[in-house]
């Protein structure tokens, strides 16, 4: 098999953020050549994009069905082998399900669908279609995320005790509070981005950081959102407390609406024999804290890192490495997957993770609307 993997790409045109993320990380570790796309509803935007961008013309289509229908015409060893999904989320769905059915591997945005049942159904037809899938969780890639992992796994905290996970982002203010704005916005909008807004869009990254870091499932969860205006229909704001087991406890906050902060992921993870801390905004530093011993910091790129960790790392120590490395690792995960190479199970969250996210958005919204109860999750 030829060393890159022929890439297709489904939206992330113009200036959006998540497209420059994806092709970046699809770039850095020389797997894979965008081959084909729809970069944008409107072909001539698409076809435009494409010759800004430097890829070839010939295979920017119309629409999505287009293009399927025609890189199923090529041979085998010159059709699209996985597609990237970065549209709005109700269209992840559609099209990830036509994807697997016609054999294609899938790099999917989350949320992974719009609802739990179509994350399930999803489930069953990545079963059936035997092809890769990931979703994007972009921050399990980075290293320090990665050794953290690691070590909890190999018993460096023992029993766990409590989580503490917080994503803050203040971007929406400049929407919520004008009425027309957040009457319009698409991530407002409930048919396009699903049942939540900021659970939905960042509360899960959080959900998914303390699954992937302690190896626990979260069981069962009470929410109380905020929604700032009667008229918006959408959480904005909110606050989720989690059991994990009978003595294993914690939190989620999530806010687009906490003024001031630009991307604040962070987590801690207390347990019997110490813990960690990490911030997104400082990626490159693992806190280790006792209570018996001065407080260590992990740092990227060490022979003291784990086998995992190492293999995210690009750079020598000092050199800091960031969101584009990150993504990047989830695509080095993926290829190696899709060219059935070994690969350790942290590389790239999967279909189950994408399931999971979908079990906890509609968990959170079910809590909050019945009345701030326990709900527990599949």
């Amino acid at each position: 098999m030829p060393k890159k993997i022929r890439l297709g790409i489904l939206g992330g045109g113009g200036d959006s953020l998540i497209g420059v993320l994806h092709r970046v990380a699809s770039f850095i570790n020389d797997n894979y050549e965008i081959v084909g796309a729809v970069f944008n509803p409107d072909l001539d935007q698409s076809i435009n994009f494409a010759k800004e961008i430097d890829v070839p013309t010939n295979r920017i289509y119309k629409d999505f069905e287009t293009l399927v229908e025609e890189e199923l015409k090529l041979p085998e060893d010159e059709r699209i082998q996985v597609c990237s999904i970065l549209t709005p989320n109700f269209l992840h769905f559609p099209m990830a399900k036509k994807l697997l059915e016609n054999g294609f591997h899938v790099i999917c945005e989350k949320p992974m669908t719009t609802t739990y049942e179509e994350a399930k159904i999803l489930q069953d037809t990545l079963e059936k279609a035997g092809t890769v899938f990931a979703v994007t969780h972009t921050y399990t890639g980075y290293p320090m995320v990665r050794q953290m992992r690691e070590m909890i796994k190999a018993g460096a905290l023992g029993k766990i005790h409590k989580v503490d996970a917080r994503y803050y982002q203040g971007w929406i203010n400049t929407i919520i509070h004008d009425k027309e704005k957040r009457s319009s916005v698409w991530r407002l909008d409930p048919k396009k981005a699903g049942i939540s807004s900021c659970m939905g869009d960042i509360g899960v990254h959080a959900f998914n950081m303390i699954e992937f870091t302690t190896g626990l499932k979260i069981k069962s969860l009470l929410c109380d959102f905020n929604y700032l205006y009667d008229d918006n229909q959408m959480d904005v704001d909110g606050t989720v407390l989690i059991r994990m087991d009978k003595h294993v406890k914690g939190v989620i906050r999530g806010s687009q609406v906490a003024t001031g902060e630009e991307n604040g992921l962070a987590i801690a993870i207390y347990g019997e024999k110490g813990a960690f801390r990490w911030e997104q905004e400082k990626p490159n530093f693992l806190y280790k804290m006792s209570d018996t011993e001065p407080v260590q910091i992990y740092k990227p790129g060490h022979a003291y890192n784990s086998e995992l960790s190492l293999d995210g790392t690009k750079l020598p120590p000092g050199h800091p490495e960031g969101i584009f490395d990150a993504m990047a690792n989830i695509y080095l995960g993926a290829a190696r997957a899709i060219r059935g190479e070994k690969y350790n199970d942290g590389e790239f969250p999967t279909m189950l993770d994408g399931v999971r996210g979908l079990n906890f958005i509609e968990s959170t919204v079910a809590s909050h609307k019945q009345g701030n109860v326990w709900v527990d999750m599949d």
